[in-house]
This record gives structure tokens, sequence and C-alpha cells, in this order.
């Protein structure tokens, strides 16, 4: 099975792609009306008034009164592109098109990782605007050495895109591990030394910007929710298979995190009692058999290697594939039971959460074992369907940056929330 390249936004002029969910929000939602119109126009990269307000099911006039107060703000802008309402006859002037004012916001997004940092930098439309990244040792570091390591890669960024450090209004961090977004700390992450630590209480004062931190799978569901193919879903699950195994969920086109702010782990869901020891330190964890170091662990049975004498899994990992490629038996079989462990994990999410969509993401997706056909048959042979539609499963291969393109999704959100939110000034 191939990767699935990601559909291009529908209806987006040049220039104006939009970026965030395309669908409303609950009906539960308490968002201002000024915040809702503006999100509107964000998500579709244009918007005639009309358009607003049938999309949002609110008077001509409130449109018109929220849209002027919102381009006094700086926040939206006419533009030169108009629209034209197909519903209508091609008669009369075209609409005049609404859009967001790039420069009224600027946000970093950063992926802390083992072994390379990411980092974008994106406007309050959601261009990115440049990018940076900084190589890490793979090894387990102290809080304060990833701040400053984080520092450094912010550096880097602003230099590349010739910006002081207050033009930025805020920024979002993803990291693998268990992360409570409400407070900012890190009960355990396999990149820190120690537990429990104020991640994002060190981070802002030692970047001296309001930080937001977040598990780094649901970063990437971000990323998908805001830019790729979940943006126009309500219900979807992304997969990731990475140095460990991380997993995201969309419930109601929201971001579900569970009541605490940690769920979703399926890397740490028991696949296996007593089975193979996961960096977590319990044993049978799904990431004990998907995971780089899981396989890098049973690459060095089978090619008959010390494993301590590689500086990373990876180089392990692409030893083992090429070996797999060429016939090896014992390489394949790795793999093969890697992928049947995968199908287990994957029938599982399905089982519990009926989603639309599951989206396999990630490093490891180079590993077509990890996606092969009788991967993805297994998983529907082990799920209960009954004769009905099956979960759709893709395949989508972004590349690094994409995971901090998720963390600055995170901190536009935040930064529209306090500028448009309960509790913005008017």
């Amino acid at each position: 099975m191939s990767p699935v390249p990601l559909p291009p936004v529908v209806n987006a002029p040049e220039g104006y792609a939009g970026c965030g969910p395309l669908l409303p929000g609950p009906a539960t939602d308490t968002k201002p009306l000024r915040q809702r119109v503006f999100e509107h126009v964000r998500a579709t990269g244009i918007a005639a008034r009309a358009d607003v307000s049938r999309a949002l099911g609110i008077s001509a006039g409130s449109v018109t009164q929220l849209t002027s107060d919102l381009i006094a703000q700086g926040y939206l802008c006419e533009t030169a592109e108009i629209t034209r309402d197909r519903r209508e006859p091609a008669r009369g002037r075209p609409a005049v098109s609404l859009a967001v004012v790039p420069k009224a916001h600027r946000v970093i997004g950063i992926k802390l990782s083992d072994e390379r940092h990411t980092a974008v930098l994106a406007d309050f439309s959601g261009t990115i605007l440049a990018e940076a990244m900084l190589p890490t040792p793979p090894v387990r570091k102290s809080l304060d050495q990833i701040c400053d390591e984080t520092a450094e890669l912010v550096t880097r960024l602003l230099a590349e895109a010739d910006l002081p450090l207050d033009a930025i209004s805020a920024i979002g961090i993803g990291l693998s591990g268990l992360v409570e977004p409400e407070t900012g700390a890190v009960p355990w992450s396999p990149l820190l030394i120690g537990t429990d630590l104020p991640a994002r209480d060190a981070l802002t004062q030692r970047l001296g910007r309001p930080v937001l931190i977040e598990n780094d799978a649901n970063m990437l569901t971000l990323a998908e929710l805001w830019f790729g193919a979940g943006r126009a879903m309500s219900d979807f699950a992304v997969v990731t298979i990475e140095h460990g195994v991380g997993m995201g969920l969309v419930v109601g086109n929201r971001l579900y995190r569970g009541t605490r702010g940690m769920g979703m782990e399926l890397g740490h869901t028991k696949v296996h009692l007593d089975g193979a020891l996961c960096r977590c330190g319990q044993r049978g964890c799904l990431e004990a058999y998907l995971a780089d170091y899981a396989l890098a662990r049973e690459a060095a049975t089978a090619l008959g290697r010390n494993p301590r004498n590689q500086a990373s899994p990876q180089a392990m990992l692409e030893a083992l594939f090429a070996e797999a490629k060429t016939g090896n038996i014992a390489a394949r079989s790795i793999f093969r039971r890697a992928g049947r462990y995968l199908a287990l994990g994957l029938s599982n999410v399905i089982q519990i959460f009926d989603p639309e969509l599951i989206i396999l993401s990630g490093e490891r997706m180079r590993y077509d074992y990890l996606y092969a056909d009788e991967v993805i048959a297994e998983t529907l042979a082990l799920t209960l369907n009954h004769g009905r539609t099956a979960c759709r499963i893709e395949i989508h291969n972004w590349g690094d940056m994409v995971w901090a393109r998720g963390a600055a999704a995170l901190a536009l959100s935040y930064v529209t929330d306090t500028a448009l939110g309960q509790g913005a000034v008017a």
C-alpha cells in the first residue's frame, strides 16, 4: 500500500488555503460570536459576509457589525480577491471577501524529540514563515538542558525569519510522554530525567514568551485537524510510530484528551502479560513491540550485532530493513511480528472508538511491512463489523516539520482564545 497524499483544500484560491477545522463546533460551544466569525474566515481562507452569515446561522446585520469590529481591531481585512455566491445568478457586483490579517500575531511551534528538535514560525493565518532544526544527542536530559536546547532552536528560527522575540505571541511545544496540558507538568517523558516536572513554567521563564505544552501525538493530530485530512472530519484517530507509539483522537471535531489530559496512550496499552520490557518500566506494552528501540533490540539478535555499539537505533533499523528486503527470513519475521501487534492495537482503537478514519503516521511508516495489505486485512478481521462499512486506514508521511506545525496550531488556538475569547478585552 503506497502512502496516501493529503487532499487539497477545496474551493480555496491560491494564497488563501485557510487553516483550522472546517466543520462547526458542537452545539455547546461557548465561544463568542466574533471569535466564531474570525475562525470561520481563517478556516475557509477567504469568505464573503453572506457566506459567514449562512455558515454560522446569524443575521447579516450581526455579521456586518462583528466583521467591522474585527477589521477595526486589525484581525480581518477586506481583500482584493472576490467571491460570488454560487447559489445566485451571476449578476451585480460580487461580494467583497474577508481574510485574516497575517501580521496580527505570529506563533512558534516546536517538536522536542530524541535526535533532533524541529520548529516552525507561523503567522495568524496559519502560513508557515520559517523552519529550523537542531540535532541533539539521543540521551535523556535534565529540564534545564531541554530549556537551553529549546532556547537555541528559537534563536535559530528567529534569525531565519529576521524577527525579534517580542514579535512572537506564543510558543506551542510537543514532546513524548505523559503531559498535563492544563498545568504544563510532565509526569513522565522518555526525553527527560525525573518525574512530575514543571516543564511549561520552566520553558516560559527561559523563553520569555507564553508557552503551551502537549503530548506530541496530540500535536500530530492537531496538524491533521488544522492543515490535513481531518479538517472536514468530525471523528478520526491518528496513530504514530516513531521512537514510541502514540495516538491522538478527534471526537466531535475537537481534540479529545481525557479527564486529566493524559488519555490516548495507545503505546502503553498492554498486549502481552509479563511481555517485553517497555521504556516506561512496565512490561507487555504495545510500544515494546513496535517502537524503534524495540525493533532494534530484536534486530541486534537477528543480525548478530551488539546494540551497545550502535550510535542509535536508527542504524540498526536501516540494516534490518535492508536485510528484510533482500529476503533475510529472521529480519522479515521481526517486521511481520510488529505488523501483527500493530493490527491488534488498531483493531482495539476501532472497537473502542469507532472512528471514521485512522491515519498512520510517523517516521517508521517508511517501513512498508508495518502497513502492508496483510496488516490492514488483519486489523479489519479482528474488528466486529457485521457487514457495516469498515473503518478507513490511511498512511500519511508528512515529514519532520508536521509535528511542529501541530504545535503551532496549539499556539494559534491559544492566541485566538486570548485575543477574541471570553476573557479578551473588547
